[in-house]
């Protein structure tokens, strides 16, 4: 029996003259004077192949008239194609219908606009962008594993169910197993006493506190998960569920940390060129024309580091009218943040020490008492893409910091115990794993990076 090949495969190293095995679906079925022409596609790669069909097959009459959509298994012979763009095609010596389409299939050979796309979220994928899309973001979740597995950080599963709200936004979508029409209630307020896990509990926004506690046993370790925000946004940048990657490293200051994030943002952009080189120049060609130009100079690009202060001062200088205000204080919006990598930069460039007051509590004070040791990269078009700082290890001023944005310490006493027990200074930053493939690929909505988007209003599939 013989086995089967991928379509890649076949493409890449098949020669003339052998005989192949193919499975995949038809994009395209066209049937001429005495030949059908099968567009065969698997997964495996943007280009699909050519298969000739003619009329000595046994079934042809069924296979002239298949349907887009259809799944078939594909025995036939290899040969050099007289068509042009294509080198090799497949002459079928049978064809089997593993699973036919009929005239309703929604992926029909025409322009489908993305909006119509997220309403069958569970066939876009077989389309040419999403289908570059996913082979790009499954690539580059294995190549961010690679990244660290190399330096020897942990990988951490850090809980998905949590007690604590990381960011302090307020923003958890709350886990309960209480009756939600009649729930117990104290003094009229209802009792998570009486909950699952005897406490109120919602879905994590953050890994990184408990990854702080994995870095105090284990020096560098990394967390790459599911993460969510019930932020009723429905902007192009924002979605509920979204995966991050976030490391942690121990006996680290906030410069190891940006040295780690440049060179993990240098790491991916390389590999995207050079390992997903077809499905990048399609973005290219079909989403974002400068693309791999764009990619290619923070690839080879030296990051630059400017700190807060300069930067509101370059902006205030800036030649142009901004939307949102500059003052010292205020936190930097995209317009900002792309004003300053691409006309005052010309690159990345890391952003650092910012006002205490816009920054979370866990961050390291600076000296000069109004600062924290926090650090925002911005790249060209996008502006932020990650966001890192070195944490305050040292107790005392962590539990004023708490107090003063109104946190109580006592709910965090296992976060303060690595404060209290062999601290040490230590640093991290978040990645929106979402935002890096909008970023590498050109496509400019969160919906259609990831496989089944989550957003208000909105958790079909």
């Amino acid at each position: 029996m013989t086995a089967r090949t991928r379509v890649k495969q076949a493409l890449s190293e098949g020669r003339p003259g052998e005989t192949l095995l193919l499975k995949g679906w038809a994009r395209t079925v066209r049937t001429g004077k005495g030949v059908t022409f099968i567009s065969l596609n698997d997964g495996s790669t943007l280009a699909g192949i050519q298969v000739v069909a003619e009329p000595d097959l046994e079934n042809y009459a069924e296979v002239s008239a298949l349907g887009t959509g259809s799944a078939v298994a594909v025995t036939g012979v290899l040969q050099e194609s007289p068509a042009a763009g294509q080198e090799l095609e497949l002459k079928a010596l049978s064809v089997e219908v593993v699973g036919a389409a009929d005239q309703e299939y929604p992926m029909q050979k025409k322009r489908h606009s993305f909006e119509y796309l997220r309403t069958i979220a569970h066939m876009r994928m077989r389309s040419n962008t999403f289908g570059a899309v996913f082979r790009v973001r499954s690539a580059l979740a294995q190549e961010v594993h690679r990244f660290f597995a190399e330096r020897d950080f942990l990988y951490v599963h850090t809980p998905i169910i949590t007690a604590n709200d990381c960011e302090g936004a307020g923003e958890l979508f709350r886990v309960t197993t209480l009756d939600l029409d009649n729930p117990p209630r104290v003094e009229g307020e209802i009792d998570f006493g009486e909950d699952f896990f005897a406490r109120a509990t919602g879905l994590t926004v953050s890994g990184q506190l408990e990854g702080e506690l994995f870095a105090q046993a284990f020096s560098d370790i990394y967390t790459f998960g599911p993460t969510f925000r019930a932020e009723n946004s429905n902007t192009a940048r924002h979605a509920a569920e979204f995966w991050m990657i976030e490391p942690e490293m121990a006996f680290a200051d906030l410069s190891d940390d940006a040295d780690l994030a440049e060179a993990f943002l240098k790491r991916l952009c390389r590999f995207a060129l050079d390992n997903c080189d077809e499905d990048m120049r399609f973005f290219n060609a079909q989403i974002d024309k400068g693309l791999i130009e764009r990619i290619e100079g923070v690839a080879r690009a030296s990051f630059a580091r400017m700190d807060y202060g300069e930067a509101i001062e370059r902006l205030k200088k800036a030649p142009v009218s901004f939307q949102f205000p500059v003052e010292w204080g205020l936190d930097l919006q995209s317009e900002h943040e792309r004003y300053l990598t691409e006309q005052v930069v010309g690159g990345p460039v890391f952003i650092m020490n910012y006002p205490k007051d816009i920054k979370a509590f866990y961050m390291r004070l600076n000296d000069d008492g109004r600062t924290v040791a926090a650090m925002d990269l911005l790249v060209p078009k996008v502006g932020e893409i990650i966001g890192g700082s070195q944490r305050e290890e040292r107790l005392e001023p962590l539990i004023a910091r708490m107090m003063e944005v109104g946190i109580e310490p006592e709910s965090l006493s296992w976060y303060l115990d690595t404060r209290r027990w062999g601290s040490t200074p230590h640093a991290g930053f978040g990645l929106g794993f979402e935002r890096l493939i909008m970023y590498l690929t050109g496509m400019e909505n969160i919906r259609d990076v990831i496989p089944f988007p989550r957003t208000p209003r909105h958790a079909e599939f």
